[in-house]
């Protein structure tokens, strides 16, 4: 199955600004019921991606006193992106090989079309 396919199925991937506050990031998971939000910079350019488990590091790494502090401070060094033509399994490899759950998907315009979980993969998988 191509990437393409599997995100037809899935919502508009949702996104942050890399100035704003990890607590609002926090309510952007909660409200859209997502475990991970793409970081754009201000031409909404994906930079990086903040999980529900980075926010849970910062917690601990800070004892709770995170909240102001902005998302792009979990930045991570390195965005792993795949591409709408991708089978699943080239995803799902580079997910293992890299340890994350995440991979946004870009489009031919360089823009984002997609995220995709290591729960759709599964999902998709068993279906």
């Amino acid at each position: 199955m191509k990437v393409k396919d599997l995100l037809k199925l899935k919502p508009t991937p949702v996104t942050i600004n890399a100035g704003m506050a990890v607590e609002y990031a926090m309510r952007l998971m909660l409200e859209n019921n997502i475990s991970s939000l793409v970081i754009v910079d201000d031409n909404n350019q994906p930079v990086s991606i903040i999980t529900e488990r980075d926010i849970f590091h910062l917690a601990y790494r800070y004892r709770g006193d995170m909240m102001d502090m902005k998302v792009s401070e979990s930045k991570k060094d390195k965005l792993f992106v795949g591409k709408p033509d991708d089978d699943i399994r080239q995803i799902a490899r580079m997910m293992m090989e890299n340890n994350i759950r995440h991979i946004p998907i870009m489009g031919e315009d360089n823009r984002l079309t997609g995220v995709v979980s290591i729960r759709d993969i599964v999902k998709t998988t068993i279906d």
